[in-house]
């Protein structure tokens, strides 16, 4: 297995540098990386550092908490498809779903949406499975469906845990096809990446990519 191919080579910490960036976008170069997911600060450089190389650029909006209004994480999500992002990771509003007010969960994801899809980028939403029952996966699954969204992402990587094997079978057996998993947070294997793939990632979300294809 290519495992290269699958893998966003992350760096989302608070206090990287231009010079761990650049390191980032070089070492998926070199390696073949699907994409690089940073901050929306980063996209620019980025942009320039990978020039027009098939690396697709990641980045966040209303990470890592996701409880910001809805229209900061639309402008989040626009200034960094400006800067030259071809996919945007958004945090579910996570203190509004577990509220019970789903219909600003569905307004905040929708909105985002709207935005990436009117400039044909791909958007993954953020479900954050750490803070979640399996009946609340589901749901916050069918609320991603119902607004059409690309991907579902298991993890911020902030939580207490992040991706799961049961997490990803629960979500592929509930969205249909067409809506692919990021599996993020906590993959530092070669075995546990293969083992996320098989369970039914499409993409995994690594900041320890380079020992993943030892």
């Amino acid at each position: 297995m290519d495992l290269a191919k699958y893998i966003e080579h992350t760096n989302l910490k608070p206090n990287c540098t231009k010079e761990d960036i650049v390191l980032l976008c070089n070492e998926a170069i070199e390696n073949g990386f699907y994409g690089v997911c940073v901050s929306p600060y980063f996209v620019q450089l980025v942009k320039k550092t990978i020039g027009k190389k098939n690396i697709k650029i990641i980045s966040v909006a209303g990470f890592p908490l996701g409880y910001s209004t809805v229209g900061a994480k639309v402008e989040e999500a626009k200034k960094a498809i400006i800067s030259g992002a071809d996919e945007i990771d958004m945090v579910m509003n996570i203190a509004a779903f577990k509220s019970g007010d789903f219909q600003t969960v569905q307004n905040d994801i929708q909105s985002v949406v709207t935005v990436c899809h009117l400039q044909n980028k791909k958007i993954k939403v953020i479900i954050e499975t750490a803070y979640l029952s399996d009946d609340e996966i589901r749901f916050a699954c069918k609320i991603c469906a119902n607004c059409e969204v690309d991907f579902i992402k298991t993890s911020t990587g902030y939580a207490d845990k992040g991706a799961e094997i049961k997490n990803i079978k629960l979500i592929r057996e509930t969205l249909p096809l067409k809506i692919k998993i990021k599996a993020a947070g906590g993959i530092k294997t070669k075995k546990q990446a293969i083992e996320f793939i098989n369970a039914g990632a499409d993409v995994l979300g690594c900041s320890n990519s380079l020992k993943l294809i030892e």
